[in-house]
């Protein structure tokens, strides 16, 4: 009797096991697996569904968590990340590239890139400003300046920005930013407009280029090469307008869209910390 009443138990709790699988052959008996208990040093993934799926095994198991479990459940709901407030809007200050378009660097950093010509009068007054953006700007930015070439005069100086800095890459010219500087007071103000290849030239002597480093670099197939890849991101970015500014290949702006330049620097910081956090 006492054999029978232990395999009347055994029995019934076979049968409550396999209640979710009555439809299912009989199968051999699987081996049991030792579950791990969580220990409070331990590091456990706090996101939701691995939330759920302890929640779940709980109330299956029909137990209730130890002291140090529910502990560390309830540290993980207190520490999820408040949503972050945005104060610019997609649309209004800022123009969403879709598909994301490709960069001038790599993606190691979050790219920031100012369309601009020397001619323009409002990339004039900019200069300064970004410039004083770039200077305490994010560890994790990259800042590149991109001449804008939709017409002929943009064009050749746009092969004047990219000869100045193949020849600073080159330890030709010692001060890249001077040159250019420098470029925007000859057109600004003393009303050289650099309209020929040859008044370019005279420009670069005064920074101690010679007539042979100057030709090899204004004619080189890495200035050429420069030249297609701004033109073709112009293209691929809409710029119609300078200065413009396009951030990772992600976000199109410009101080219109923000509403004044102190503004548009807000918006950057702003478009960079939404690639920061992806």
């Amino acid at each position: 009797m006492k054999h029978l009443a232990i395999t009347s138990i055994v029995l019934l709790f076979l049968a409550a096991c396999g209640q979710e699988e009555q439809t299912a052959p009989a199968v051999e008996e699987q081996p049991v697996v030792a579950v791990e208990t969580v220990d409070a040093a331990t590091d456990v993934v706090a996101d939701d569904e691995t939330v759920e799926e302890v929640l779940e095994v709980v109330e299956e198991s029909a137990a209730e968590p130890e002291a140090n479990e529910q502990a560390i459940l309830l540290a993980q709901a207190d520490t999820k990340p408040a949503q972050q407030e945005w104060q610019f809007t997609e649309g209004e200050h800022y123009h969403r590239l879709v598909p994301t378009q490709p960069k001038i660097g790599g993606a190691d950093k979050i790219e920031v890139a100012e369309f601009f010509y020397y001619q323009c009068p409002h990339c004039y007054t900019f200069e300064p400003i970004i410039k004083g953006w770039v200077e305490n700007k994010p560890a994790n930015v990259r800042f590149v300046q991109v001449p804008a070439m939709w017409n002929n005069a943009l064009v050749l100086h746009g092969r004047m920005f990219y000869t100045n800095e193949v020849l600073a890459r080159n330890g030709i010219i010692k001060d890249e930013a001077a040159f250019n500087t420098a470029v925007y007071q000859e057109i600004h103000r003393r009303n050289n407009r650099l309209m020929s290849e040859t008044s370019i030239q005279k420009l670069f002597e005064r920074f101690g280029v010679s007539a042979f480093d100057f030709d090899t670099a204004w004619r080189s197939f890495e200035v050429d090469q420069k030249m297609r890849v701004a033109s073709d991101l112009a293209r691929r970015y809409g710029i119609a307008s300078t200065p413009t500014i396009v951030v990772n290949g992600k976000y199109r702006t410009g101080g219109a869209e923000a509403g004044s330049y102190p503004r548009l620097l807000e918006l950057i910081d702003e478009l960079v910390a939404r690639e920061s956090i992806r």
